[in-house]
Order: C-alpha cells, then sequence, then structure tokens
C-alpha cells in the first residue's frame, strides 16, 4: 500500500500568511494574497436600539479563512476570547436600547483587545484611548514571480492596529494596540480623496484594471515605473509604501541630464567622449559603465545591484541609447566617427556641465557655418538648373566643404548627372576628377558634360597608351571610365589622388566582396559622390557597401553594421533601429522623387542611352555586316532592285542589333540591349514607376516578353495583330493600374 500524503488545513492556512507564491488554481499567473486577521464587533444605531453583530462565525472553528476579494484572504486564528465574546452576542446580534448607550461603549472597549470594534455611534470611555486617525493611503507591495501585487489600505492608528480600505467601513474603529485600548475617529471623505489623488498621481496604476483597489503587475519594468511614480508622491508625504520584511526595491528619484558631466576632446580622426553620472550623492557613475547598463536594458531603469534601480527620465534614457549606438569602444574609451560630429552636437544639446577642447569647437564653428552657406552655382555653366537641381548642387558642395561623401539618389530623369556636373566645375581648378559609370552611360557623361560644361574636358578612358592619359591628367580634366576598366585598371586608378570622383548608378558595387566593389574601394578622392536611384535594392548590407565608399568608417565595420541596424530591423522589424540608422545617414543621402517636384519638370526629358556589344555580339555583328558587304558587291542584278538589296541588309544588321536571336534563333549569346533593358526596368519598378516599351520588330517585343515572364514582372501587350476589341481591353486595364509595362 502507498503512503498518503495530507495537508493540515489550520496549519497549512497560517503558513500562508504573507506567503509571496500562492496563485488562483482557475488561473495560475494570478497572485493571492494571505493576510493575518482578527474577527470584528460592529455597532449600528437602528432606530431606537444599537445592534451589536460579531463576525464572522467561530463556533467550532480554530482557523477561518474570510474572502475579502477573490485574490485576497484574511486568516483568523480563534481563541477563546473570541469565541466567549460570539456566544455573548449570538448568531443575531444582541440589541441594546439607546438608553444603553455609555454601557455598550464601556462593553466595547473592553473587548477592543481582542477584536477590532467597528462603531457608528462615537463617545468614549475612560478605559480607551483616543487616537488621531491616520487617512494616509498605504500601498502594500508584494513581490510575485517577476511582477508586484499592489493594494491601497488605511491603517487609521498610523503603526499598529488594523488596516481597512480607505473610504469605506464606520467613522469610529477601536482595537487593542500594544497592549492598550485605543479608539480613532476616522474621516471617511478625508481618506477617499486621498487615495483618490494617489490614483490620480500614479497614472500607471490609474490606467490599469482593478479590483477594490488592488492591482497586480506582470512585467519589471512597469512595476519600476509604478514605484517611480509612488515615491514622488511618498517624498510628498501623500502615500506610504509597504514592503514585507527583507523585500523591498529601491528606485532612485528620476535622473536627467543636469546629473551628468561630459567632456569631448579630438584625435586625428575621431572624437572621444568621457563623463560621470552623479546618481545621488553617494555613488557616481563614469560614462562607460552607464551606457553598458543602458544597453542591457530596454527601459529607463538600470540596475545598480542590491534591488536598487536608478530611474532615468525617459528623454535622457533615449539620448544615452543614442550615444551609444552611434558610438565605438577603443579599449575603455568611447568614440565617434568624425562625420557623427552633427549627431554629437544633437546629443550634448541639453547638457549643462560640459568641457571641450579647441578642435571640438572648431568643428562646431565650422558645421554652423557650412550650414548657413548658400553656394553659388558655377557662372559658366551652360543650363538653368530647376530649383530643385539647385538644391541639390547646393548641398553637395556643402558636403564636400565639411569633407564627406555624398549618395545622391533622385529619381530617373531628375537630372543627377548635370547637379553632379555643377559640382565637377565648382572644384575644377583643384584638382582632375573621375567619373565611374556603366558603359551604356558613359558617352551619355561626355555628351552631357560637352554640352553644359564647355570649360571641362571630359576624357574617355581606354585605349593603349592609359598611363600616360592618366599620369597627364590636370585641372579641369574629367576622366570617364566604365565599371570594367575600373576592375582592370584598379592599380592604375587608385594611385592618383582625384579632387573628386563620381560613381554613377552605384549599386554596381552593391557586393561588398565583388573585384569591382574592391576596385572602387581603393579610389582616393578628397569628395566622393554615388548617384544611384536604388540605394537599397535587396538588403540593408548593400547601404553598407555604398556608405563605406562615400564615407569610410561612418557605418562602422560590417560585422558591427548587421549587429546594431541590419539583424535588428530586417528580422525584428527594429523601429528604434530604423530611426537610429535613418538619423545617422540623414546628413549624406539626398532623394526626390518625381512627384515631389513635378511643377518643375518640362513635358518630356530625353535620355539616350548608349549600348555597347561584348566582344562575342561585336563579333556576330560584325561577321554579319562582312558578309552583307561580300553579298552586294557580288550582286550583278539591276540597280533598282541592288538598292532594295541594301535597305534589305541594312534592316537585318538593325536587328541584329536588337538582340542576336532575331537572326539566329538559337543564339546562345545574352544580348547588349537586353540587359541594359532589364537595368531601367529595375530601376523603374524600384522607384514605382510605369512604362511603355516600344519597338520596331514584334520578334524583339517576344524576346522582352521572355524576360519580362522570368522576372515575373506583370505588364500589358499589343502588336500590330491584336484586334480592336482587345485592344481596348488592354489599354483600360492598364489604365486602371494593371500591369508594370506596355
Amino acid at each position: 500500500s502507498g503512503t498518503t500524503y495530507y495537508f493540515d488545513r489550520e496549519k497549512a492556512a497560517l503558513e500562508l500568511i504573507g506567503h509571496p507564491l500562492v496563485f488562483l488554481r482557475a488561473s495560475p499567473s494570478t497572485p493571492v494574497t494571505f493576510a493575518k486577521g482578527e474577527p470584528v464587533v460592529s455597532v449600528k444605531r437602528a432606530g431606537s436600539l444599537f445592534n451589536i453583530q460579531f463576525s464572522p462565525d467561530v463556533l467550532g472553528e480554530n482557523v477561518l479563512l474570510v474572502e475579502q476579494s477573490p485574490t485576497r484572504f484574511e486568516v483568523i486564528q480563534v481563541n477563546e476570547e473570541h469565541r466567549r465574546i460570539a456566544g455573548i452576542l449570538g448568531k443575531d446580534g444582541l440589541n441594546v436600547p439607546f438608553q444603553g448607550r455609555e454601557d455598550v461603549l464601556a462593553a466595547i472597549g473592553a473587548i477592543s483587545s481582542s477584536v477590532t470594534v467597528h462603531s457608528s455611534i462615537g463617545g468614549t470611555t475612560e478605559e480607551v484611548l483616543q487616537a488621531e486617525s491616520d487617512p494616509v493611503p498605504r500601498i502594500r507591495i508584494l513581490p510575485s514571480g517577476e511582477g508586484f501585487s499592489l493594494e491601497m489600505l488605511v491603517k487609521p492608528f498610523g503603526k499598529g492596529g488594523p488596516y481597512v480600505k480607505p473610504g469605506i467601513g464606520n467613522e469610529t474603529l477601536i482595537a487593542g494596540i500594544n497592549g492598550k485600548r485605543m479608539q480613532t475617529q476616522r474621516d471617511l471623505k478625508r481618506e477617499e480623496a486621498m487615495a483618490a489623488a494617489v490614483e490620480t498621481g500614479c497614472p500607471s496604476l490609474f490606467m490599469r484594471q482593478e479590483i477594490s483597489r488592488e492591482w497586480h503587475l506582470d512585467h519589471p519594468e512597469d512595476c519600476l515605473q509604478v514605484l517611480t511614480e509612488l515615491k514622488a508622491l511618498q517624498d510628498n508625504n501623500q502615500v506610504i509604501m509597504e514592503w514585507p520584511k527583507g523585500e523591498k526595491l529601491k528606485v532612485t528619484r528620476e535622473i536627467s541630464f543636469d546629473r551628468l558631466r561630459m567632456g569631448i576632446r579630438s584625435g586625428t580622426d575621431w572624437f572621444e567622449v568621457a563623463g560621470r553620472l552623479e546618481v545621488d550623492e553617494h555613488l557616481i557613475m563614469d560614462m562607460t559603465k552607464l551606457l553598458d547598463l543602458v544597453r542591457e536594458t530596454d527601459h529607463r531603469f538600470i540596475s545598480l545591484g542590491d534591488n536598487i534601480f536608478a530611474a532615468l527620465t525617459a528623454e535622457f534614457r533615449k539620448k544615452l541609447a543614442d550615444l551609444d549606438a552611434y558610438s565605438y569602444r577603443k579599449g575603455n574609451a568611447i568614440r565617434f566617427h568624425p562625420l557623427s560630429a552633427v549627431l554629437l552636437l544633437d546629443l550634448v544639446a541639453n547638457l549643462s556641465q560640459i568641457e571641450t577642447d579647441e578642435r571640438w569647437q572648431a568643428k562646431v564653428n565650422r558645421l554652423k557655418e557650412i550650414r548657413d552657406s548658400v553656394p553659388a552655382i558655377p557662372s559658366t555653366l551652360k543650363a538653368e538648373l530647376r530649383d530643385y537641381q539647385a538644391i541639390g548642387y547646393q548641398w553637395m558642395t556643402r558636403l564636400a566643404h565639411w569633407g564627406a561623401g555624398a549618395c545622391l539618389a533622385d529619381d530617373m530623369g531628375l537630372g543627377k548627372t548635370v547637379q553632379a556636373l555643377a559640382v565637377f566645375l565648382d572644384r575644377a581648378s583643384e584638382g582632375p576628377a573621375l567619373i565611374v559609370a556603366p558603359t551604356s552611360v558613359c558617352h551619355n557623361w561626355i555628351a552631357e558634360a560637352h554640352r553644359f560644361t564647355p570649360t571641362l574636358n571630359p576624357i574617355p578612358f581606354g585605349g593603349k597608351e592609359r598611363d600616360g592619359l592618366v599620369n597627364g591628367l590636370k585641372d579641369f580634366d574629367v576622366l570617364v571610365a566604365s565599371y570594367g576598366l575600373l576592375q582592370q585598371e584598379t592599380d592604375l586608378l587608385a594611385s592618383v589622388k582625384w579632387h573628386t570622383v563620381v560613381l554613377d548608378e552605384a549599386q554596381a558595387i552593391k557586393n561588398v566582396a565583388a573585384k569591382r566593389s574592391q576596385a572602387a574601394m581603393n579610389l582616393k578622392g578628397d569628395f566622393r559622390i554615388i548617384t544611384t536611384g536604388t540605394p537599397i535594392e535587396n538588403h540593408l548590407g548593400e547601404l553598407w557597401t555604398l556608405f563605406n565608399f562615400i564615407n569610410p568608417g561612418l557605418l562602422g565595420s560590417l560585422n558591427k553594421f548587421n549587429e546594431r541596424f541590419a539583424l535588428p530591423i530586417e528580422r525584428n522589424n527594429d523601429r528604434m533601429a530604423k530611426k537610429r540608422l535613418k538619423k545617422l545617414i540623414q546628413p549624406f543621402i539626398f532623394r526626390r522623387i518625381k512627384t515631389e517636384v513635378l511643377e518643375e519638370l518640362p513635358p518630356k526629358t530625353e535620355v539616350m542611352l548608349h549600348v555597347e556589344m561584348d566582344k562575342k555580339e561585336a563579333a556576330f555583328y560584325e561577321a554579319l555586316r562582312q558578309n552583307a558587304l561580300q553579298k552586294l558587291e557580288g550582286d550583278t542584278g539591276p540597280g533598282g532592285q541592288k538598292h532594295l538589296k541594301i535597305l534589305a541588309e541594312i534592316m537585318r544588321l538593325r536587328r541584329a542589333c536588337c538582340h542576336p536571336r532575331l537572326i539566329m534563333p538559337e543564339s546562345p549569346l545574352a544580348g547588349a540591349k537586353l540587359a541594359l533593358f532589364g537595368e531601367v526596368v529595375s530601376e523603374l519598378l524600384e522607384s514605382r514607376h510605369k512604362a511603355l516599351v516600344f519597338s520596331q520588330f514584334v520578334g524583339h517585343l517576344d524576346i522582352l516578353r521572355e524576360y519580362l515572364d522570368e522576372k515575373k514582372i506583370d505588364y500589358r501587350y499589343l502588336d500590330g495583330s491584336t484586334p480592336a476589341g482587345e485592344r481596348q481591353i488592354q489599354v483600360a486595364r492598364f489604365q486602371k493600374g494593371e500591369g508594370d509595362l506596355s
């Protein structure tokens, strides 16, 4: 036979008094409070009689549980005196004529050492001492898991005597305290008013659901917030917080910027911050330790050990978290990238106790000068810049004077080229410049430079004498190179200290591990610009690569960037990390979309994109051309027919320029125009634009459709064979927004 275990109900009930880990069976996360109680004798006037009641019923009981609320019970240990009084008063109570008032007062005074007396008849006897009632609310705090249970009560006798609910019950309270019979007159209205004032002054409690002024807080941050609010009230003598013996959390008064003393000193390529926080008159904390503690918590209460917490104001905590996010550690030193000065300036704006060196002050003064400056547009620029283009030029020029790089991310067609050329012109007298662009737009850069900046000397990079070409560069020279040649001639191009460098369509270097990106990082430039309509196509690592070119080190190492920004944003959609990253890069990235500057745009903007075939496609085209020449030279037919044959061969070459498969369907060649089409479509869709695509050759449209189908890009399609009814349907669907291309 097995062993049977059981609880002694009475002993168990007594042991539960004050126990922190008792929960409701029906709701295991809801804590239950067991408190020590006493029987109550209540005296009420009923007409010409006094009715005296004893509760609860103690006959035959040794220990009683009295439910005061679903989560609070009183445990009453019954003794012989309780039974004697209960026997005298009986189950229905005792009625005494009004003339026996003095006898009633004497009787309840005599029993007040054993029970708590609630009386509505007032009066006193010589044996009962009078005490002034204490109306100040008390918050009893009981730890529960990671949170607290709280209950608001009053203790009319002060340090001794029973607890009662504020504003509830009889006005006269009589009890035995330290062997003396005591009586007090409660001011129920004042108790209620003071309790309501506590709720108003502690909004973290007031906004929560409660039962009979009892609350349960699950999260440590909520508990600490409530304690902070209650402490302010307690310091003003509006409430008293009570803890179980041995259980207590201490929260300091709110700490803000006025308690922080900071210093900033400068190095060659960094600013260093040091400081100390005066928590109270006994504790001073250095800046490194403070930032470590802020990083370890996700709320404004930082642990000082021994159940003591420092309560930082929300704004102060946010500034410290920003300070930590934008800094990096060098040993125990807290350092900032020099381009973070604008952020550091904002972070320390509220500090009254700050010491700085001359280099920091010079940097601050320089920043203010640059912000207030309005760079003049070069007089030799042969273009009338639209307002938004002039703003873009001035923005880049200010960054150049600051020593920072720029990312011009305007929408396609807004004139990124002419804005950059204006910057080249402004800086041309101080040294040669470099433009790196896709082969398809290198010719456009040269043509635009001749058109808008005739005093510049654009030079295409190529040919056999590349060393001599580069070594002979001088002021006003602008070398235009393709990304392919950048990769081939890395060492040569990296040997020059360029005064200005532009990477056009800079998404070409988004892969940090690619040789093309590594070649770009090796370039030396006083001022670096990237132009792109799509600074981020797939993930934030691409943004890091672009910024590592224009402002190396600003975003930290790639690992640090992933830890602080990329992973929290991409995995957890961390809004704070997003805000911090945006604030960090915002001074160096400028983007306008067409809808923002619609009124300034001309009716139509023409951009000619040049396509250069690769070697295999160029060889294929050359073979076709030679074959056409041979056929025409050997033709002995009439002149009129020969003229038609020439036109046919020209048309055949035009088709070959569109795509080799229009001539040789089984050709494995990719086609340079199709590759450029893919790049343009990608940028258009990234900018949420729609486009109409035309071709003279239906076969060419078929090849483009294959590409779009493979990329799962929606489109509407029309050609000469489309019936009139179907044509109207497709046009209407496109105008309604169905499909990105037509």
